[in-house]
């Protein structure tokens, strides 16, 4: 048996512990333990793109058949369009219920620059989105990590290798080779995981300070809350619904979240979750197409966020909105929450640009989640995380991509699954 120590759960979890203390006790020491954890992130971008093109490359090759990919796209995309919107509901009647911004005492709050959001929601041109999905260049693509871009050149890559024919099995066969080698080099830097999570905690503690969340605690409380409850209720529900344990699931990915909760970033664990859901069950093919696409379009964190944040503001500034206004901003959110996928700071920049449309509430007003914004992105990460890989087994089962027999090895492990099979025969 592992000891407990050499366990990276365990030590991630030390890691966040200590990066709370050095951040608290020592402020400016954590924050300038920033470039820690960023370069942890770093090195977890600089394998995303090649895998995510790998995965989908050979899945498509695996798969051979191009009508399935157009069907497990189309699904998935439907699943993440109704799950969101799903989410987006949640969020609104939970904020219209705690009502987390009446008597909130503005003058408490340390407010900051929102100059960049503000006008990052003013250049957001929705045409130029969708036709920035093409890339011009294929390298440009890989070089900046625009998993987008990378996604659709992986999918056309995939059908021009497939329509090869037998001509093509050469090829795959190098790029399985490959895919085994960038998966390898994703073992070498996530032993490194404790640092990053160290490093990105200590900065967060450091810069912001606990003493930010106390004006702001009913809001965090509330949007926590709300996020717990989409998790262990309708993403539950979903997964006892198409014959999967959620609790499984989630103590299968426990190393994935924590990287997640002391990094705030859900990409630092894109690669690694791809690997953990083949080894689930899910099918390569399933994964490869539905991961990198739910990292754009299945924000339900997100989207539980983004509604709330609008309708607190809403309550601070003592401004009531009407039915109407709240489906408004629901419509808008169901569209920007996506539109701005990939983009620095796509949270703020996305509120702002929903508060600009309403018209009824300060734009100014998103200073005041500035210093308490860092501390939610956690819990949007892992909502994400967790949305993305309830997706991905509910278009496997659906397709009948889902192998139970692996299922099983995953969580049982090899000897106790055999020796239940031998019993059993």
């Amino acid at each position: 048996m592992k000891k407990i120590y050499r366990h990276l759960t365990f030590q991630v979890l030390v890691a966040i512990a200590l990066g709370v203390l050095v951040g608290y006790a020592y402020p400016a020491v954590g924050v300038a333990l920033k470039p820690v954890g960023d370069t942890f992130i770093n090195l977890i971008k600089m394998v995303i793109a090649p895998i995510v093109f790998l995965t989908i490359v050979l899945g498509i090759g695996s798969m051979g058949n191009l009508r399935k990919v157009g069907r497990v796209g189309g699904k998935a995309l439907l699943y993440f369009e109704i799950v969101t919107t799903f989410a987006l509901f949640i969020g609104l009647v939970v904020s219209n219920l705690v009502r987390p911004g009446e008597g909130v005492d503005v003058s408490r709050i340390r407010g900051g620059d929102i100059s960049r959001y503000k006008q990052g929601a003013q250049e957001m041109d929705w045409v130029a989105f969708f036709t920035h999905i093409v890339p011009s260049n294929v390298v440009g693509a890989f070089a900046e990590g625009d998993i987008l871009q990378v996604l659709l050149f992986s999918i056309l890559f995939g059908v021009a290798v497939t329509r090869m024919g037998p001509a093509g099995t050469s090829l795959l066969g190098t790029l399985e080779k490959l895919s085994k080698v960038f998966f390898n080099i994703l073992g070498i830097v996530m032993k490194l995981a404790p640092l990053g999570a160290f490093g990105g905690m200590a900065y967060s503690i450091g810069k912001f300070g606990l003493d930010t969340l106390v004006p702001l605690g009913k809001l965090m409380l509330t949007v926590y809350t709300t996020m717990f409850l989409f998790i262990f209720v309708v993403l539950n529900g979903i997964a006892r619904y198409y014959g999967f344990s959620l609790w499984k699931y989630l103590k299968f990915i426990k190393e994935e979240i924590l990287i997640v909760l002391g990094t705030s970033s859900s990409e630092a664990a894109l690669p690694a979750i791809m690997q953990k859901l083949e080894r689930f069950g899910c099918s390569r093919p399933v994964v490869g197409l539905v991961i990198p696409a739910g990292y754009s379009f299945n924000l339900d964190g997100t989207t539980i966020y983004l509604v709330m944040a609008t309708v607190f503001l809403a309550q601070v500034f003592g401004v009531e909105l009407t039915l109407a206004q709240e489906l408004t901003v629901v419509g808008i959110l169901m569209v920007t929450s996506k539109g701005a996928a990939g983009v620095t700071g796509s949270g703020f920049i996305v509120l702002a640009s929903t508060l600009s449309a309403l018209r009824v509430v300060p734009v100014e007003g998103l200073a005041l989640l500035l210093g308490v914004d860092r501390f939610m992105s956690e819990a949007r990460a892992i909502t994400n995380l967790i949305g993305n890989g309830v997706a991905t087994i509910v278009i496997a089962k659906i397709e009948k991509e889902f192998d139970p027999v692996k299922h099983e090895l995953a969580l049982h492990g090899p000897p106790e699954y055999l020796e239940e099979v031998a019993t059993e025969g």
